[in-house]
């Protein structure tokens, strides 16, 4: 196989369905729902117990430590998705499904390009899934932050397997 045929084998891959982003993103939010669990022991390692307190039968908690737990959880986030992406192009959710993160313009991720797709995919989920769906209205399968981002999901053949 020549490095033309190679190349054009790259570029003809065919974008991701929903059904196999969704279950990449299922399989992330438990590997994150876990650094959270672990944050969270160590921060009240550190933090003690001493801020919550129970009045009126509700449970009150300092705001500034929610705050930054909080800040703390959405950073760890943050991370994990630009650091795989940027560092693969797949997390390991991604990488279970056959998924991969590329340019459309087929160059190397961009900081900038991971921030503005992680940040756009919150709102894209979270109303109704409007910008998940916007696949099935897009000629070329991107959802809403592939198109704002520049990237694109493919679907990697399975003699292409890291492992």
């Amino acid at each position: 196989m020549s490095k033309i045929t190679g190349e054009f084998d790259k570029l003809a891959l065919p974008r991701a369905g929903l059904v196999r982003r969704m279950a990449a993103l299922l399989y992330d939010s438990f590997l994150v729902f876990a650094i959270w669990m672990l944050l969270g022991f160590i921060f009240q390692l550190f933090t003690g117990i001493g801020h919550t307190q129970i009045t009126d039968d509700q449970l009150e908690t300092n705001p500034y430590l929610s705050n930054l737990l909080f800040s703390l959880m959405i950073f760890s986030c943050v991370s994990f998705y630009c650091w795989f992406w940027l560092k693969s192009g797949q997390t390991l959710g991604m990488l279970a499904w056959r998924l991969r993160l590329e340019t459309t313009s087929g160059n190397s991720l961009k900081t900038k390009q991971v921030l503005v797709r992680w940040l756009v995919s919150w709102p894209s989920f979270l109303l109704l899934g409007f910008g998940y769906l916007w696949l099935y209205i897009d000629r070329n399968g991107d959802t809403l932050h592939d198109k704002l981002s520049g990237t694109k999901v493919i679907l990697i053949p399975k003699s292409e397997r890291p492992f």
